[in-house]
């Protein structure tokens, strides 16, 4: 019998796909193309760096105020330091010129005059210690001009010694202390004058108008960015904290930079105007009272007029190039110094020497009188001023640093708020 094949039965449907909708999504940090932010530890990067640039602006300008404030007070010191070393050798000077004029007279000094010396001398030496107690920088300098001081000193009382007696000698010794003078402390005077002036108009650039304006406005830019960024991930157009931060900065900003710009101007003029006035009117001095020794050593070592008249000539050279405000007095001094010279080339030694004695001192008397009032006036004013309003300064520059404290603390209660939104 014949078997009928069976069919083979078909194979179940495969099961029905699940609908799409019905898929679950994956993470977000698993798609292709995208990263994890980490909220928390971005928002502590830039509370961070907020809080760093405040801070560092509190700091960085308050010290370049009080770097302001140290240059104000080292300018006005080293402008009487500057006035002093000037007086030194003014002093030393017109100290030199009374003793060769005593010499003309020869025999007994003239008690009075003898006494002027000796205190020029006197304020000489104490000038000295107190310019050494002054200013570090410039003891061993002084330090070798009191011994140079003592020792013209002493030649001078060895002159006078001879001089009393009418020894020619006393007028060669008073010749080499003057020499020796000229030719060892006053070199020192000038390096010192030139280094006092210098440290002076060196320290009256000490404000930073500039650096506190691109400080400030570097500051402001990092908090804008923060801003920015805080925006850009909160939806949030300003951030209160950093907006009061940034206020902060500005108003600083604005107050020290253009302070520091007045005094920057202020210390420019009085460079310009009345420290330029005190510096060229001891010049003045200074020269005028070389030039008036200069004038008795001629009469005193007769026959070499004409080498201490082109001498005299180059200090009276001085004088003018100084542009002093007391050329009416020197040029009547200056006037007596011609007839003077007239005598004593015509032969009339006498005359001229009687001329030095009597008339020339008198003559010279008001333009010294008038140079010591205008470097008194102008180099009390210009350390004044640079002295003035000092305490102010050092105030602000406390209150910088405190409000860089407060910009830093707005910066992070701002930040603090998107901090509690998030969470």
């Amino acid at each position: 019998m014949s078997q009928t094949a069976t069919p083979a039965a078909a194979p179940p449907p495969p099961p029905a796909a699940a609908p799409a909708s019905a898929a679950p999504a994956p993470a977000a940090a698993a798609q292709p193309g995208t990263s994890y932010v980490d909220t928390p530890a971005l928002l502590n990067r830039w509370q961070l760096i907020g809080m760093s640039v405040a801070i560092v602006f509190g700091i960085v300008s308050a010290l370049l105020q009080f770097v302001g404030w140290q240059a104000d007070g080292r300018a006005a010191d080293d402008t009487e330091q500057l006035i002093r070393v000037q007086e030194v050798k003014t002093s030393l000077l017109r100290a030199d010129a009374l003793a060769t004029n005593a010499f003309l007279k020869g025999g007994l000094e003239d008690p009075a005059q003898r006494e002027e010396y000796d205190v020029e001398i006197d304020g000489v030496l104490g000038d000295i210690a107190n310019a050494a107690e002054a200013q570090s920088a410039d003891r061993n300098a002084l330090s070798a001009l009191n011994v140079e001081v003592t020792e013209y000193a002493t030649a001078v009382a060895q002159g006078r010694d001879n001089n009393r007696q009418n020894y020619p000698i006393g007028a060669e010794y008073l010749n080499t202390a003057s020499a020796e003078l000229r030719a060892t402390a006053l070199p020192i005077l000038d390096e010192l004058i030139r280094a006092n002036q210098e440290r002076a108009e060196g320290a009256m650039n000490g404000q930073h108008p500039i650096w506190l304006f691109l400080l400030g406005v570097a500051v402001l830019v990092a908090l804008v960015w923060l801003n920015r960024e805080l925006a850009r991930h909160f939806r949030r157009r300003i951030n209160k904290g950093i907006a009061v931060a940034a206020i902060i900065v500005l108003a600083v900003t604005l107050v020290t930079a253009v302070g520091a710009w007045v005094r920057d101007s202020s210390n420019d003029g009085l460079r310009e105007g009345e420290f330029a006035t005190a510096v060229s009117e001891a010049h003045a001095r200074t020269a005028g009272n070389d030039a008036k020794a200069l004038e008795s050593l001629r009469l005193i070592k007769r026959g070499s007029g004409a080498t201490y008249e082109n001498d005299w000539t180059e200090a009276a050279k001085g004088v003018a190039d100084s542009g002093t405000r007391a050329s009416g007095e020197w040029s009547s001094y200056a006037k007596v110094h011609e007839e003077i010279v007239a005598l004593d080339d015509a032969g009339s030694w006498q005359l001229a020497r009687k001329k030095a004695i009597d008339v020339s001192g008198a003559a010279f008397q008001p333009f010294d009188d008038a140079t010591r009032a205008a470097i008194e006036k102008n180099g009390e004013v210009a350390t004044d001023d640079l002295r003035s309003g000092r305490w102010l300064a050092l105030v602000i520059s406390a209150l910088t640093l405190l409000l860089g404290v407060a910009a830093a603390v707005a910066v992070a209660r701002g930040i603090g708020e998107r901090r509690r939104e998030f969470s």
